[in-house]
């Protein structure tokens, strides 16, 4: 069981529905079936992430357009993911990258991947942040940490990934204090390498830390080789059956 620094206050009895964050499927011409599964009637998204070349690449790519548009037509929210290098990477780059991926492919907010944690690198983030929200209307904006970030940077987007990581991890998290403050729907967690048989656990984790957005698959990175996150879980119809009628203590 994985320790918990905090009681989350009501949350294991909130009406809140946990659903999908896709944090980002390969390429719709090498996974078809994959970004298709996502527009089936009752799946429960709650965003998916295009991943182009990197970025938004450099030219509209004729698959990807196509993939966004049915999504939009399903009323799937798609997100870009714009790479922060942990704050390295410049301002410029980051919002020349955003505009591409709002002109192209008319996506409805963005992931900040790599996102800084640090509470020094927090008026970087704020900037980058507001500058976005400048950029679209209502944009939905998740800033992909991985961790647990210094507490002022909830204040700064939608959503926050809190961890990402393997199940070997996971399962022994801990939920830092200050999140029992925010509703579960503020948090993201996405785990890869989850065996079938744990997936309950892993679902009543994610209940009881308070992230109403996740993603389990049993895909493994095999040392860092190959990208676990590229293809649906084996088990996608379990996932979406048990999500898709809430998850139970």
């Amino acid at each position: 069981m994985p320790h918990l620094t905090s009681t989350r206050t009501g949350s294991a009895s909130t009406d809140v529905r946990t659903g999908l964050g896709i944090p980002g499927y390969a390429h719709p011409l090498l996974a078809p079936a994959e970004w298709g599964e996502l527009t089936r009637p009752g799946t429960p998204v709650h965003w998916a992430v295009l991943d182009v070349a990197d970025g938004p690449g450099v030219r509209r790519d004729p698959h990807c357009l196509e993939a966004a548009g049915r999504l939009r037509t399903a009323g799937v929210r798609l997100l870009g993911r714009l790479d922060t290098r942990y704050g390295v990477r410049s301002f410029p780059d980051v919002i020349s990258d955003a505009q591409r991926y709002l002109d192209w492919y008319r996506v409805d907010g963005f992931v900040l991947d790599r996102c800084p944690t640090e509470r020094a690198d927090l008026p970087g983030v704020r900037r980058m942040v507001t500058a976005l929200r400048g950029m679209a209307e209502a944009p939905h904006l998740v800033l992909g940490h991985g961790t647990h970030p210094y507490p002022g940077y909830a204040e700064s987007a939608d959503q926050l990934v809190t961890f990402s990581g393997p199940w070997t991890d996971y399962r022994w998290s801990q939920a830092a204090e200050w999140t029992a403050d925010y509703p579960p729907e503020r948090f993201c967690h996405l785990v890869h390498s989850v065996p079938g048989g744990h997936l309950d656990e892993a679902l009543r984790i994610a209940r009881w830390q308070g992230a109403a957005t996740i993603w389990f698959t049993d895909r493994t990175d095999r040392g860092g080789e190959t990208d676990p996150w590229a293809a649906m879980p084996g088990y996608w119809d379990e996932i979406v059956s048990r999500i898709g009628t809430g998850v139970s203590e």
